[in-house]
């Protein structure tokens, strides 16, 4: 059985699924270094790599433990796209070069880890940050989630080794 479409917004940040449309704007979001750099995106990230990310985010979000949803303005053009494991309660995200520093991704952070809280019942949605990642600490700052002293994760991806800090957000306490 195929879930229901999901869509969040908090005005003009609509976060919608991804359609077959999109597959350009994947390309010129997600091929480029910065990019490839911090996540596991495949690099280069052409038009076959787009389709198969598709396929991929279409199977997870069929299975139940992933959900993938592009950044727009109004649901138009996808600016970037934030994602949630839902078995992990695992936030992700990536901003196109040209829509950074409008704070999109803290605005997608806060409504999926709302969504994540209050539709899906996940008690705590957590970020993994690279220490020197400053962009993507003030993103977790701004979306309210807080450092832990949980012991650094290391991930390999692209030919690196990533160590990643846990941030994390509670949900709230029933009043």
């Amino acid at each position: 059985m195929t879930p229901a479409p999901v869509t969040l917004t908090d005005g003009d940040l609509v976060l919608r699924e991804w359609t077959d449309a999109d597959l350009p704007a994947m390309v010129e979001l997600f091929d480029e270094p910065a990019v490839a750099y911090r996540t596991p995106l495949a690099s280069p990230f052409d038009e076959a790599a787009a389709a198969a990310y598709l396929a991929m985010i279409r199977r997870t979000r069929a299975d139940g433990s992933r959900l993938h949803l592009a950044i727009t303005r109004n649901g138009g053009a996808p600016l970037g796209e934030v994602l949630l494991s839902t078995g992990q309660g695992a936030i992700g995200y990536a901003v196109g070069a040209a829509h950074r520093g409008q704070g999109l991704a803290s605005r997608a952070t806060r409504l999926l880890t709302a969504h994540a809280h209050r539709v899906l019942g996940l008690p705590r949605v957590v970020l993994q940050i690279e220490p020197d990642n400053t962009a993507s600490t003030a993103v977790a700052r701004a979306a309210g989630f807080r450092l832990t002293d949980e012991a650094p994760e290391t991930a390999r991806s692209n030919g690196r080794t990533h160590t990643l800090l846990t941030w994390a957000h509670e949900a709230p306490k029933p009043s």
